[in-house]
């Protein structure tokens, strides 16, 4: 009996075994799709099941049989059965290591000892089987007509299971359906079915901590576990988004639009619509963004943002929601066991990208939520990082890094050591790590609103381990400086308060000049950003408090001062006169969006941000009183607050809020002479190195003061000049190369590209891909014949070649749309030497589309890429278009007329529905942008794909319409800012001084009061 039971068990593993087998064989032909099912994952548990069981029997069969055989004659038998005996130990060993029991040793998924088990315990079966044969020939013959019909059975199932298997994949990276949009929109969030979401399967954190401890604790513990309504903050705002949207259209819809992102388990499980919804009690209020509300993605959508994000319930193995503390013991081992379906369930190669994150971190306001305007650009972090040195995507960064950053985890997911079940050596350390998952920024004042919560109050120390965290990784904690974001410089010094050039002294260190008393001076302060892959700081730029401290004292009394806090204990506003690193944001009515309320937004009064790899000049006024008694010390801090102290105020009803840090990002100090004091001063030495980049920082800033064409070029031309006169190399090529793009800047082309050769020949030369591209720019402003236009194109091209990437650096420039923007638009000026109606011409128009497409593809709300794609499609109409007269056209009416055009089974003529839509297109009702953006979709393949040159005509025609609208909701609104603007300057002296080109700030009473009745410095 003993002995049948074990026949019955190797029978049942050895059919599942190749089951299993061969599913597993299926996904790795076929990656990355995955036919997993449930109904595998019930086998591998009953394999796993009958295995356990069945190796007590085994093991006393084994035993048994020995003792009554291990002295028989046919030795050559006896040794065969007990390599039999020891090949099936070495099988179940192999098994019992690949469950991965708690309380025993474990392999870790990635390991090689767990390849190891997983092949023997594959292989060695197959080993047994002919021992056995060979075991058995000693004895009384083999009744292989059971054998046979075992394997014709288990062949067959097989057979039969992987073809049902191969008919049915896991559906991931596809987008929902869009009958389900109905239920999420403006959010661009949807599910992979169109319906919603058990909460109780988003809400499942306690169970990936079974296996992933430190990871889910860091992530308690971060601002995503924080992102609903359990954020004071932001309680505090969406509120008011949801109280506007009842007082407008009567429903809360539009607050959709910061579900999708803030509070997905909410809205995806369909409590978020309830106007009456409790946010402060419903289980799901404080959920935030849940473990599954990440790893479960299935698509991204696009990278415009707004939740642009596929969502499904995940296939769990089975027991996974059991409450039976031993079915769940089970599940957990089971997942252990074979950890791949749920790796490949929960971590996809997209969230190893910059889309990923981009699907929330990069915004724009809709017209249901605005009111006003289809598209309003909101924070974007994804096109400042893709189109940076940083992520070496960018072809136009003053700075490169030796190796670029892949993602946005490079810098935000840093690796720390872990015992959790999937950590691993990712950087060839010898130790097992995970990426944290606190993610490291800048969010400081969000926990500590929250540690002294009582709801959280047992979990204070944590939520003071992640403000120390962000403090630390803004200021940086590497010795060697390594890992700073940002350096603040005393760089010079001007004489008589003039901001020209004449008579500036700098560098200062080793420059000492000694101040006068009783003149006036301009300090030339410096603020460049290091380790930042975006601008600094993007995010919440309306709220973040980000300023200079500057102060000048002598003997111990303060001289002048820009920047401090209300309060001595660092409390309070900040001075509103100080230079801040933010984007100062108005409502239409000229009011400052000063309580996080996206549904207000209308225009920037300015924006101060600084690009990644670039820097910012910052001027302070000082008078050195004529009575003073000692050398002066200049002190710069950059600190950082989070958050605004006005919204603060707001959020706790008008009373004192909080105090929350302020982080000391970066600090400068230096002490100057007094003419006609005896003090001594000692030499001092700036930090910065290498010291030339102190030349090119001023240079660039001076370049980017002011934005685009109106910056300090002279200034900027006289620093990078400073640079050819150094001894250091790099010093010289950077000279060389940024003296062009002032002059490209300038118009003064025939300069640019001098120095754009001499860049060339330096040793070292600038970088390839930067003369390529600034040589591109150059000459195609000065073409004047087809040869010189072919030769732009030819250089653009070179650029965007993928066989000519500096791989070595991880730099890939085919992502910069703004290279493909430019070769777009050569590309349509060179058919302009072509005949009309001409084969060649119609070419240049056709290569026009495709790079203007790739743009499209890079960034969909690309504005010149739109309206060189309404002129191509537009030129590409070759027959004349009706004039149907239409009143009104629905969104279900046009994308049924696209989607039968575009689908290829449907028999008959479209050209009367491309006719169609080309005329009602601009007759459509209701937000345009989500059916335009899919009608681009459905009406592009057809274009490029049909046989039929009428239908191509007529479908290009449409495509004209679709890009001139998607092109007139994407430009900014210039007109209606001028009003907005005016209205606040009008009311707020400080930000109207701010906002002008130049600033040179004030550091006395007598500087703002002079400022205020006459708008300028004393």
């Amino acid at each position: 009996m003993v002995l049948l039971g074990v026949f019955g068990t190797f029978a049942f593993l050895g059919a599942t075994g190749v089951y299993l087998s061969a599913i597993t064989l299926l996904n790795y032909a076929r990656s990355p799709n995955n036919f997993t099912t449930p109904f595998s994952l019930w086998m591998f548990l009953a394999h796993t099941v009958v295995g356990v069981l069945g190796t007590l029997p085994f093991l006393f069969f084994g035993v048994a049989h020995w003792l009554s055989a291990r002295l028989r004659p046919n030795r050559i038998a006896v040794r065969l059965g007990v390599l039999l005996f020891l090949s099936g130990l070495a099988v179940c060993a192999s098994g019992f290591a690949l469950i991965q029991i708690e309380g025993l040793p474990r392999l870790r998924p990635d390991s090689v000892s767990r390849a190891v088990a997983y092949w023997l315990h594959i292989l060695l079966p197959i080993t047994a089987v002919w021992m056995y044969v060979a075991h058995r020939r000693a004895g009384p013959k083999i009744q292989w007509r059971l054998a046979r019909v075992w394997g014709l059975g288990v062949g067959v199932f097989t057979l039969v299971m992987v073809g049902m298997h191969s008919r049915d994949p896991q559906k991931w990276y596809r987008e929902g359906p869009k009958e389900g949009a109905k239920y999420f929109e403006p959010s661009m969030t949807r599910t992979a079915d169109g319906k919603f979401i058990d909460a109780d399967v988003l809400m499942m954190d306690d169970y990936c901590a079974k296996c992933h401890a430190d990871a889910a604790n860091d992530h308690f513990h971060s601002a995503h576990k924080f992102s609903s309504f359990n954020n004071p903050a932001y309680l505090f705002s969406v509120r008011e988004t949801r109280k506007v949207g009842m007082e407008k259209v009567g429903s809360v819809k539009s607050s959709r639009w910061c579900a999708g992102c803030h509070d997905p388990v909410p809205f995806l499980s369909g409590a978020f619509d309830d106007p009456n919804f409790d946010d402060v009690n419903h289980k799901t209020a404080h959920a935030g963004i849940t473990c599954t509300s990440c790893h479960a993605m299935t698509h991204v959508n696009g990278t415009f943002g707004n939740g642009a994000y596929t969502l499904e319930e995940p296939a769990h193995y089975p027991f996974a929601r059991s409450t039976n503390t031993g079915l769940q013991w089970l599940n957990n081992q089971l997942v252990k066991a074979k950890p791949d379906f749920h790796k490949q369930t929960f971590l996809k190669p997209f969230h190893k990208t910059a889309e990923f994150c981009a699907t929330c971190h990069k915004v724009s306001l809709p017209v249901e939520l605005n009111h006003y305007k289809e598209f309003l650009r909101g924070q974007n972090h994804y096109d400042s990082f893709l189109l940076s040195g940083v992520s070496g995507h960018g072809v136009r960064s003053f700075y490169y890094p030796p190796k670029a950053k892949e993602n946005c985890a490079a810098c935000h997911m840093p690796l720390q050591a872990s015992s959790d079940f999937g950590a691993k050596d990712f950087d060839g350390s010898g130790t097992a790590k995970i990426h944290n998952h606190r993610f490291p920024g800048s969010n400081t004042g969000l926990f500590t609103l929250l540690k002294d919560d009582p709801r959280y109050r047992q979990h204070a120390e944590g939520f003071q381990k992640t403000i120390d965290m962000h403090a630390d990784y803004l200021r940086g904690v590497a010795p060697d400086g390594s890992d700073k974001k940002l350096r603040i410089d005393i760089f010079g010094l001007k004489p008589d308060a003039d901001l020209g050039t004449d008579g500036l002294i700098a560098p200062l260190r080793p420059e000492m000049p000694k101040l006068v008393p009783g003149k006036s001076y301009i300090v030339e302060v410096v603020v460049r950003t290091l380790g930042v892959g975006h601008h600094f700081s993007q995010g919440t730029v309306d709220s973040n408090e980000i300023w200079v401290d500057f102060r000048a004292a002598s003997g111990g009394v303060e001289i002048a001062r820009n920047g401090a806090t209300a309060n001595p204990d660092d409390t309070g506003p900040v001075d509103p006169w100080s230079h801040f690193i933010n984007v100062h944001m108005l409502d239409r009515d000229g009011n400052r969006i000063n309580r996080r309320n996206p549904q207000d937004i209308f225009t920037p009064l300015y924006d101060k941000q600084i690009p990644p790899g670039g820097a910012a000049v910052l001027h302070y006024r000082l008078d050195v009183p004529a009575t003073v008694a000692g050398p002066v010390e200049i002190t710069t801090r950059l600190r950082y607050r989070k958050f605004d102290y006005e919204y603060m105020q707001l959020v706790h009803g008008g009373n004192v809020p909080p105090k929350l840090p302020i982080v000391e990002i970066c600090e400068d100090r230096i002490i100057l002479p007094v003419e006609g004091n005896d003090v001594p001063v000692a030499s001092q030495s700036s930090p910065v190195k290498p010291a030339w980049q102190r030349w090119n920082d001023y240079g660039i800033g001076c370049l980017l003061e002011g934005g685009g064409k109106r910056g300090h070029f002279r200034q900027a031309e006289t620093a990078f000049a400073k640079l050819l006169t150094l001894s250091e190399k790099d010093a010289v090529w950077n000279g060389h190369l940024n003296l062009a793009r002032v002059y490209i800047e300038e118009g003064r082309l025939d300069e640019a590209a001098r120095q754009l050769d001499a860049a060339g020949k330096c040793d070292p030369p600038a970088p390839p891909w930067s003369r390529t591209w600034f040589t591109a720019l150059v000459n195609s402003e000065t073409a004047t014949r087809k040869e010189h236009l072919d030769a732009v194109i030819a250089d653009l091209e070179r650029l965007l070649d993928p066989n000519t990437q500096p791989r070595d650096r991880g730099f890939d420039f085919t992502k910069d749309y703004v290279i493909w923007n430019r070769l777009a638009n050569q590309l349509f000026k060179r058919r302009q030497f072509e005949p009309v109606g001409s084969d060649a011409r119609q070419g240049f128009v056709l290569r026009t589309v495709t790079a203007a497409e790739r743009v499209l593809q890079l960034d969909a709300e690309d504005v010149t890429a739109h309206d060189l794609l309404a002129q191509c499609y537009a030129e590409l109409t070759e027959v004349k278009m009706p004039d149907l007269v239409i009143a009104e056209a629905t969104a279900d009416e046009l994308l049924a007329a696209a989607s039968i055009i575009a689908d290829k089974n449907q028999q008959g003529s479209h050209e009367h529905r491309a006719m169609y839509l080309a005329a009602a297109i601009p007759k459509l009702k209701g937000p345009k942008l989500p059916v335009e953006r899919e009608l681009i979709g459905k009406l592009r393949p057809v274009f490029h794909s049909t046989p039929n040159q009428e239908l191509k005509s007529l479908v290009a025609a449409s495509l004209a319409v679709l890009h001139r609208e998607s092109h007139a909701i994407y430009k900014p609104d210039e007109i209606a800012r001028s009003n907005s603007t005016r209205i606040y300057r009008e009311k707020h002296p400080p930000a109207n001084y701010a906002a002008r080109e130049r600033v040179i700030y004030p550091t006395t009473p007598g500087h703002r009061d002079s400022i205020v009745k006459t708008g300028n410095l004393p």
